[in-house]
């Protein structure tokens, strides 16, 4: 292993910038909630912090992060490099699917589209 460890360096993870997880998968938790799980990009996210869903959808969806797991183990924290399940309040399983982002409020902004045609 000293072999490979000397070729193959660490991954740098990223946890001094702001929290931002794309959603791999979505599901329910009876008596719970919504549940979305992915691998944590950057930054970190407690247990308590409010966070916002980016994506596919004209509106940013805002939560209240209730529970973390990782292998089957609660954290009061998930960071950068992290494959973790994440506990949202407040969101239907519905309004959430898999290409959407999880970030920290304010982070990201959805940029304007417009459609053009080219005629080559």
């Amino acid at each position: 292993m000293d072999a490979v460890d000397s070729f193959i360096s660490t991954p740098i993870r990223e946890k001094d910038k702001a929290f931002m997880m794309p959603i791999e998968d979505v599901f329910s938790i009876k008596g719970r909630g919504t549940v979305v799980t992915g691998r944590v990009e950057r930054g970190t996210v407690k247990v308590g912090e409010e966070v916002e869903i980016i994506g596919l959808q004209e509106v940013t969806q805002k939560s209240v992060v209730t529970g973390i797991e990782m292998f089957h183990k609660q954290l009061e924290i998930g960071e950068a490099g992290d494959n973790a399940g994440i506990l949202l309040r407040g969101i239907e399983r519905e309004a959430v699917t898999r290409g959407m982002v999880l970030a920290k409020p304010r982070v990201s902004r959805r940029t304007p589209t417009s459609r053009a045609r080219c005629t080559c």
